[in-house]
């Protein structure tokens, strides 16, 4: 596709992203902001690819005043040439950015005023981010792969909740009373920064542009993921996305005992009874301790396992990056205890299961990663350290419901 016909592309994306970030901001109706959230995402992706199209173009452009000598393309850059696109995708942006990073070289002035501050150190080359976009698509966290993501402005209230109202027959001498549509309820996201620190040492041994931004891309992904997930659970909420477990919202509890967790007809009668309709198709997160010690344990009165035929239990744990499974019909999400305890080693009445509607917890994110290095005195070593600006917090805290131990 020509440059120009991008270009054009390209400016018709923004424009339709901005009419529709308005019409996200103006709207009162929960329903319309998610679907315009959806198709955010969907265009914030073309944006992406498009924008890599026009800069790798614009880096293969031979040069109106170049020519051919001994077979090989050349051309006079005795007259500096204005650099145009993203300096962020640039070749010399590229090579600075790694420079900065393996020996703290400053970063060149002609890239300094648009992409690095004194706090901020260095923004990540766009290649990275698209590499780091890219691995989160295919290697998810247990839990970050299933939350919704949303790019929005911080500091603004979105409403979130439904609308309801009650029907009755009526006959000739009685009317439908009015329906008040409430107040619903709002959330907002703030900037909260996640560091993310990298070993300085390895990556001063890695050579080419290439591999560098692959291994800082790898390093950060993990790290990120498994910050994430960790938030998702049980994050502060100060400085920090929200977690399940600290949102104040979200009050739904089930206790059980040992003898009541290892028993199908507990969970029916305790749980899935207590259970809405509209909130029956949610998801569970365990500790794999837990459901080793106490799902597939399940019993008849001879001792013969159960589990399986009465809760249709399946677990996968031998995928160490996507371990996940199926009780009573819903998936689970395996993780480990330091994020939710295991039933034997909890105290009383701390929460050992959760289950969740996975798309009413939401992340907001800008994959602005941006690079530091600074000299720990402590240490006497550098250290680099990947920052990046994001916050997540429950949306409907009314299908979750947190399974606590009861000694």
């Amino acid at each position: 596709m020509k440059l120009e016909n991008l270009e054009k592309r390209m400016s018709a994306l923004n424009e339709k992203r901005e009419a529709l970030v308005k019409k996200s901001l103006d709207s009162q109706n929960v329903e319309e902001v998610r679907s315009i959230n959806d198709l955010l995402v969907v265009i914030n992706e073309e944006i992406a690819e498009v924008r890599s199209e026009i800069d790798l173009i614009k880096q293969n452009t031979v040069p109106a005043n170049a020519k051919l000598v001994n077979g090989n393309v050349v051309g006079n850059f005795a007259t500096p040439q204005k650099r145009e696109g993203n300096p962020l995708a640039s070749m010399e942006y590229r090579k600075a950015f790694m420079d900065y990073v393996q020996s703290g070289k400053e970063i060149p002035s002609e890239f300094r005023s648009a992409v690095s501050t004194e706090d901020t150190g260095a923004a990540i080359p766009v290649t990275v981010i698209n590499e780091i976009i890219n691995t989160l698509r295919k290697r998810y966290g247990n839990l970050y792969g299933k939350v919704r993501k949303l790019n929005v402005k911080g500091g603004v209230k979105f409403p979130v909740g439904a609308l309801s109202a009650k029907a009755r027959w009526i006959n000739e001498s009685t009317v439908s009373p009015r329906q008040s549509i409430g107040t619903l309820g709002k959330v907002s996201f703030e900037y909260c920064t996640l560091e993310i620190r990298v070993a300085q040492t390895f990556l001063s041994n890695v050579l080419t542009i290439e591999a560098f931004e692959g291994e800082i891309a790898r390093a950060i992904v993990v790290a990120y993921l498994e910050a994430m997930d960790k938030a998702i659970v049980a994050g502060s909420g100060d400085g920090a996305p929200l977690g399940i477990l600290n949102d104040a919202r979200v009050t739904n509890s089930v206790d059980m005992k040992a003898a009541e967790i290892s028993d199908w007809t507990a969970w029916r009668k305790k749980f899935f009874s207590k259970l809405p309709l509209g909130y029956r198709g949610g998801e569970f997160i365990f500790s794999m301790g837990t459901v080793d010690a106490y799902l597939e344990t399940m019993a008849d009165a001879n001792g013969n396992p159960i589990f399986r035929q009465a809760t249709g239990l399946e677990v996968n744990d031998g995928d160490a990056q996507n371990p996940s499974g199926r009780f009573f019909g819903r998936n689970i999400s395996l993780v480990e205890p330091d994020i939710l305890p295991d039933f034997d080693t909890a105290s009383d009445g701390d929460v050992i299961g959760i289950y969740w509607q996975p798309e009413e917890y939401a992340i907001n994110e800008n994959y602005a990663f941006t690079m530091r290095r600074y000299f720990d005195e402590e240490t006497n070593e550098y250290v680099d350290k990947a920052l990046a600006v994001v916050d997540g917090k429950v949306l409907n805290p009314a299908g979750y419901y947190l399974i606590k131990k009861d000694v």
